[in-house]
């Protein structure tokens, strides 16, 4: 008796929308071994892109949460990855940590990032607003102080587009900042 009470909660549940999981990635490996010590972190985003769903600007004031395409982690520590390990292509280095980090001792910068926008546009675009701030380690002096703005088109519809875009995105950030750094 009891497995038929259960039989309508089964099947609604197996008709709910399958969940999509996407990850932002780097144009490559940083180089292994020394150079220069960068430590990325902290990130903060904007909190309407601090949720586990990917977001769609729908029209000017508009946002759509796409409830069944997901990100498969913390989106400020995928963000954090992704830029140290662009940073570490883009400076040639392979001592780039992420915050939190244990000792500025090995470090000689600190970049942290300031997300405001970071999403998909009806138009077929991926936009990103950021600002970036440089401290010198272990004094913590800050050096440089950025914003950027950026957008890259999709190239497709779809979320995997979407992600692909914002992954480029984040590695032409690394290049302004790795620029500032020059």
């Amino acid at each position: 008796m009891r497995a038929f009470l259960l039989l309508p909660f089964l099947l609604l549940a197996s008709c709910a929308d399958p969940k999509s999981f996407y990850v932002l990635s780097a144009e490559g490996p940083a180089p292994s071994g020394g150079g220069v010590g960068v430590g990325v972190g902290p990130v903060s985003i904007a909190g309407y892109i601090d949720r586990p769903n990917l977001i769609f600007q729908e029209t000017g004031n508009r946002m759509a949460v796409a409830e069944s395409h997901r990100w498969a982690g913390d989106l400020e520590e995928n963000i954090a990855r992704v830029t140290a390990t662009n940073l570490g292509r883009r400076l040639n280095t392979g001592n780039v940590r992420v915050y939190p980090w244990g000792s500025d001792g090995e470090l000689r910068y600190q970049i942290s990032l300031d997300i405001r926008q970071l999403h998909g546009t009806d138009n077929g675009e991926a936009v990103i607003d950021a600002a970036w701030r440089v401290y010198s380690l272990p004094d913590r002096r800050m050096i440089a102080s950025r914003s950027w703005s950026g957008s890259e088109e999709m190239g497709a519809d779809g979320y995997d587009a979407l992600a692909a875009a914002e992954s480029r995105l984040l590695a032409r950030l690394a290049g302004e900042i790795a620029a500032g750094l020059r």
